[in-house]
């Protein structure tokens, strides 16, 4: 299997399945001399672990990362930084039913038509528990980052919409709330409808919001690898995600010219952005800000028809614990997503003027 790093010269590369030993990662590409509070980072894999609503799933993992390389004395060393997130509460015989059969919107079908053998406790590599080592190195690329602010929340919960800019926001209400909606009063209307969804059996999807603010000029590298691209292509690789916008997005369209374009101030900030903080393809200096889509989860506490690995038509029922909105858990896996890819380009930025 190919496909498990990303990043040029800030680089992740990840390993593990749901139900082994063991999930757990290798940095390479940190500068030496980054003081790194290690109690940061585990609070954002704290706000990514199961088990910490009524709204999420109740699989009981202290998520403690260990590492076992780069970082001495509380800074990086520049060296290769390895941690390791072992795996406790696994309960693989929840998944025996489904051996040899396929959940629909699943990976276990097109696993096993790719590589002839899959993994099918939880999942294996395709669950969504690989994303706690991306939220290790999402944490040390915002320290590294320490002058940037990244700010992500729920925004959508099926019909559920909070129709507000993100200027009008306080993000302090994020971490206030199980749904991590900044608006109290439509994050206690998101929680009833996902509690509504769990009890009948169903899920639900959403949208995650997100906002890098202080972010400098030149960051991307066009023509291929662009900021907003390469941003896209971090987000889509969550599970889960069906979508990515940034700026205006797709509501742009709509919009004339005239209307859409950003008019410059005299210092070279812009009186509106529409654009999202990206222009060409490298940052402006305005606030980034993006939109990240999420499905709803495919294992449903429903009968369903399906195929097994014979080719015959089934009935299957999800079994186990799984989470009925990922949106939630999600927040800090967006964060950290997009603090890699800006660590990323921070330094191939800095490489370039050497």
């Amino acid at each position: 299997m190919a496909g498990n790093s990303i990043g040029t010269l800030f680089r992740l590369t990840t390993f593990g399945e749901s139900h082994g030993v063991a999930i757990g990662g290798v940095i390479d590409g940190c500068p030496a001399g980054v003081k790194l509070d290690l109690e940061k980072i585990q609070q954002d894999l704290d706000r990514r672990r199961p088990g910490q609503s009524a709204i999420v799933t109740q699989r009981k993992e202290p998520d403690t990362v260990e590492f076992l390389s780069g970082i001495f004395e509380g800074q990086s060393t520049g060296t290769p930084i390895g941690f390791v997130i072992k795996n406790a509460n696994q309960k693989s015989k929840d998944y025996s039913h489904i051996k040899d059969t396929y959940r629909p919107s699943h990976a276990d079908y097109t696993y096993d038509e790719k590589y002839g053998v899959r993994d099918y406790r939880g999942g294996g590599r395709s669950s969504a528990r690989e994303t706690a080592c991306r939220v290790v190195a999402g944490s040390i690329a915002k320290q590294l980052l320490s002058s940037l602010q990244f700010n992500a929340y729920v925004s959508t919960v099926g019909h559920i919409e909070l129709n507000k800019k993100y200027q009008e926001l306080d993000f302090s209400e994020v971490e206030k709330n199980p749904v991590r909606c900044p608006d109290p009063a439509k994050a206690k209307e998101m929680e009833t409808y996902i509690k509504e969804i769990r009890s009948s059996g169903d899920t639900v999807g959403g949208i995650v919001d997100c906002v890098i603010q202080n972010v400098p000029k030149g960051l991307g590298e066009p023509v291929f690898n662009k900021l907003h691209a390469e941003l896209g292509k971090a987000m889509l690789s969550i599970n889960a995600v069906k979508g990515f916008e940034y700026g205006s997005g797709f509501a742009g369209t709509t919009m004339k010219g005239s209307e859409h374009n950003d008019q410059f101030n005299q210092d070279g900030s812009t009186k509106t952005n529409l654009s999202g903080g990206i222009q060409g393809g490298i940052s402006n200096g305005m606030d980034i800000y993006f939109r990240v889509a999420f499905k709803p989860v495919a294992t449903l506490m429903q009968k369903q028809q399906t195929i097994n690995s014979k080719g015959e038509q089934v009935d299957m029922q999800g079994k186990g614990r799984h989470d009925p909105c990922v949106v939630p858990r999600a927040v800090p896996i967006v964060e950290a997503m997009a603090a890699i890819i800006m660590a990323d380009y921070f330094l191939q930025n800095k490489s370039s003027k050497i």
